[in-house]
């Protein structure tokens, strides 16, 4: 009999996953209650990130701490009710963020994160997709010449250590190279290696169609009717039982909720993010993401117009919408862009599913013969997901994985 796999969640990971399976002969469903694409992978920056080397630590100062903790600002919000919930999760996160701890953390990440580019482009090529991958890279905008001095310095560091490329922009230099921003910046540091995606959904969708293309099966089902079906599993979908003899869960930041019942309850928690698209006035153009630093929100050109994306809101899971930070950043981007019209009636929201240790849990799932974990990706799910599906179908199919898995492995909590 040949080799089955549930592969359940049809964001970037879970597709990634199923195709990489897929490829090396595996039976695949991939059951999602929504089309591919329409999760966390939906909305985001559409930046694979190269440089991003280093994964987003917890602020350790004093003075961050207090400008978060006053509520107000663009890139960080939060229910005060909600807190008691990310307690335990966010000490543990403080605890990872320990200088010398944190270096650890980020060797294993950078593992991941420099083989992004490749693992993409070998998708994407045989997907028909690389040109939603845009090789343009993003910049961060700095406000004194101090900033941008410093951050020169940190980019040189992760160039020297994970070939990460760079260019720095001086005032004029930004200003040719984005001329329709309507203020004057000290400068900018532009990641020159990262792919903008213009249509996140659409790239995800692509590398759904490649894995049906080569006899993948798709499905609508709920995963939290995951069940033991003798040796292997089930799952319940709208043409009825699914069965196979193994199980991937990659279920963002709802995973715990199909693990929990499986005995395995990771200290999971989530960020919440926010967009809206926006026109842009007359002939403006804006030719590449931009983060203005000092404002603390993205600005990138996608097809549906500008995204204007905010950072990290903690909420409880079924707390409604509450998209402050786009109310808070939309005037400050209309000082930086000649912003038209929101496209949409209503802000788009997602959650990123995120590790007290800043790392995936990709691997075996504890106790739990024949089922696997592969998310946990926080704000890189769209980087790492090829990444991800080719590690992990490796190690389901018995070959020698392309890096090393065991930082990752489901264990550690």
């Amino acid at each position: 009999m040949g080799r089955s796999v549930l592969v359940l969640g049809a964001g970037m990971v879970g597709v990634s996953v199923a195709l990489h399976l897929r490829r090396r002969g595996v039976d695949v469903m991939l059951v999602d209650r929504q089309g591919p694409g329409e999760g966390a992978s939906f909305g985001n920056g559409g930046l694979i990130q190269r440089e991003a080397v280093h994964p987003h630590p917890f602020p350790r100062s004093t003075a961050e701490l207090l400008r978060i903790a006053r509520n107000k600002a663009v890139d960080v919000s939060y229910h005060p009710l909600a807190l008691p919930g990310f307690m335990s999760p966010l000490l543990r996160y403080w605890w990872h963020s320990e200088p010398e701890r944190y270096l650890r953390v980020a060797a294993d990440y950078a593992k991941l994160i420099v083989t992004c580019l490749d693992e993409h482009m070998a998708v994407a090529r045989d997907a028909g997709a690389a040109g939603l991958l845009r090789p343009i890279g993003w910049m961060r905008l700095f406000s004194t010449q101090g900033e941008l001095e410093a951050a020169a310095v940190q980019a040189d560091a992760a160039h020297r250590a994970h070939g990460v490329n760079y260019a720095v922009l001086d005032s004029d230099a930004l200003a040719a190279a984005e001329p329709h921003l309507l203020v004057r910046r000290a400068g900018a540091l532009h990641w020159t290696d990262a792919c903008s995606v213009s249509d996140p959904q659409a790239l995800t969708l692509a590398y759904a169609a490649l894995f049906t293309k080569l006899g993948g099966s798709l499905a609508r089902g709920d995963a939290a009717t995951l069940r033991r079906h003798g040796a292997g599993w089930q799952v319940q979908t709208s043409d009825g039982p699914a069965k196979a003899q193994e199980v991937v869960i990659a279920l963002g930041a709802a995973s715990s909720k199909a693990t929990g019942p499986l005995g395995y309850a990771p200290p999971l928690f989530g960020k919440r993010g926010y967009h809206y698209h926006f026109g842009l006035r007359g002939n403006a153009v804006l030719n590449r993401p931009v983060l203005d630093v000092a404002s603390g929100f993205l600005l990138a050109p996608m097809r549906a117009g500008i995204r204007l994306t905010t950072g990290a809101e903690f909420a409880r899971p079924d707390a409604p919408a509450t998209p402050v930070q786009l109310a808070r950043a939309e005037p400050i981007a209309r000082t930086l862009l000649p912003l038209a019209e929101k496209v949409e009636d209503r802000p788009w929201m997602g959650v990123r599913p995120c590790t007290p240790d800043m790392l995936p849990i990709i691997g075996p799932l504890p106790g739990q013969q024949g089922a696997w974990c592969a998310f946990g990706h926080a704000h890189q799910g769209l980087t790492l997901g090829p990444t991800t599906g080719r590690l992990l179908a490796e190690m389901m199919t018995g070959e020698a994985p392309f890096i090393d898995p065991a930082p990752y492995r489901a264990e550690r909590f």
